[in-house]
């Protein structure tokens, strides 16, 4: 992958507290309910978000079928940053190369995500980057799925009375 090219990077603000978002990036009960792309859906055979912990997911597409997805978490500060590996793998946790999980050449065998979260009077922005070219998330589709799922956790936060802000 040419290196040259720009990373993925996407902000977002929510209408909610930052602990309720933080929160929501790190207990798998929320998770399972936003982190995935529409029509898709996510399970956890682990997650444990601690600095050295690490998660083994699977989202599941009726169209294309399982991806399994591992990684580690190398930082974890409540309520300001979460930066975790990303790596294509299989049911039993094995990694495989991006080609064999189904994407293509240009994706990247290894990516880091760093998220960070920040307070802005009553709202909370949350700034995603992602070592995985800006041209190749749009074309996989990748870019498109974050900001639905960010759309889509902004509306369980309103709806589950989280995210709504008492004037």
């Amino acid at each position: 992958m040419n290196t040259e090219r720009k990373q993925l990077f996407i902000t977002h603000f929510f209408d909610a507290p930052v602990d309720a978002v933080f929160q929501a990036w790190t207990d798998p009960e929320q998770l399972k309910h936003w982190y995935a792309p529409d029509g898709c859906s996510i399970e956890f055979n682990t997650i444990h978000v601690a600095v050295g912990g690490s998660y083994h997911s699977c989202i599941t597409d009726p169209v294309h079928g399982k991806c399994w997805v591992k990684g580690t978490y190398l930082e974890v500060v409540p309520n300001r940053r979460l930066v975790f590996t990303m790596i294509m793998s299989d049911a039993a946790g094995n990694s495989v190369s991006s080609v064999e999980a189904g994407k293509g050449k240009d994706w990247p065998e290894h990516q880091t995500t760093t998220v960070t979260f920040e307070s802005v009077d009553t709202r909370t922005r949350v700034s995603i980057y992602q070592t995985v070219s800006e041209e190749e998330a749009k074309k996989t589709g990748a870019y498109q799925g974050w900001v639905k799922m960010l759309g889509r956790l902004s509306s369980m936060l309103v709806e589950s009375g989280r995210g709504v802000i008492e004037l």
